[in-house]
């Protein structure tokens, strides 16, 4: 047993590097909810193999991707369609063949339903199996993507970078503003992140707020901007959320998927997003 076995620190950065990439999909993934009777199990498998045909596609994991229900939970484990461990082995195979895709994974909030009864975190237990440790985090990921190649004295400089950061997301909220209103609360407490990416709410939403930042460098006022998405999940509406009378929301389309196209040239960069 060493130190390097240990799980991460949230602060450590998450770094990729994409020299023949000029362009990006990436898509946010979370709240599949495996084993609950509303996943859209079949939608998910279609989406993997779209991936795998895709070389530019890369998907970012925030987690909830199991259901978990335990008897201390407000899930019904008799309403589960997979047991707990049946729910891991699914993840494990159905990620097996996009570990190359993956830039990074933090758990949800039904992950860690049994850190609290069990100490255990079974979303960790898929990314070890998945030799995908490294990029595991256990409450948040921050991300350093690197977009292309110049050469500089013999050295290879990345054309583009974007900083994204990537968490489960917290808080109900009825409605949608109120989910954008903590987002973007939350967003302007990170410098120097271009994407701010979450889940939870399972609610749909892209906003672009800004905050106006002094550089003393070049002695200028500036105006910069940052994407905040909330994703959809992979559930159908019924069940719990019927029970407490929640609102439905839009989701996951698997055949037009929230998308965030990124792109790195010698001409710029940019931030778009697509479903």
């Amino acid at each position: 047993f060493t130190t390097n076995s240990l799980m991460k620190s949230d602060f450590d950065l998450i770094i990729h590097r994409l020299p023949e990439c000029k362009e990006a999909r990436l898509y946010i993934i979370g709240d599949l909810h495996v084993g609950a009777i509303e996943a859209n199990i079949r939608g998910w498998e279609n989406f993997c193999q779209r991936i795998l045909q895709d070389k530019s596609a890369y998907i970012a994991i925030i987690g909830d991707m199991m259901n978990n229900a335990t008897r201390s939970s407000v899930s019904n484990v008799f309403e589960e369609t997979m047991r707990p461990r049946e729910q891991k082995r699914y993840l494990m195979g159905a990620l097996k063949c996009l570990t190359e895709r993956i830039l990074c994974i933090v758990p949800g909030n039904h992950e860690n339903r049994s850190g609290k009864d069990a100490d255990d975190d079974p979303l960790y237990d898929v990314a070890c199996k998945l030799d995908l440790e490294d990029i595991y985090r256990p409450n948040a990921a921050f991300v350093k993507i690197c977009f292309g190649n110049r050469d500089r004295s013999g050295q290879s400089v990345p054309l583009q970078t974007y900083v994204m950061a990537c968490l489960h997301g917290a808080g109900g909220g009825i409605y949608t503003g109120a989910t954008v209103n903590r987002n973007e609360r939350f967003g302007m407490v990170l410098e120097g992140v271009d994407i701010l990416a979450v889940g939870h709410t399972h609610k749909g939403t892209v906003s672009k707020p800004s905050k106006i930042i002094v550089d003393t460098h070049s002695n200028s006022v500036i105006q910069k901007s940052m994407t905040v998405i909330s994703a959809c999940s992979w559930l159908s509406y019924g069940g719990y959320a019927m029970r407490k009378m929640l609102l439905p929301a839009q989701a996951q389309d698997p055949d037009q998927p929230q998308t965030l196209l990124l792109g790195g040239t010698r001409c710029g960069r940019y931030i778009k997003t697509v479903w």
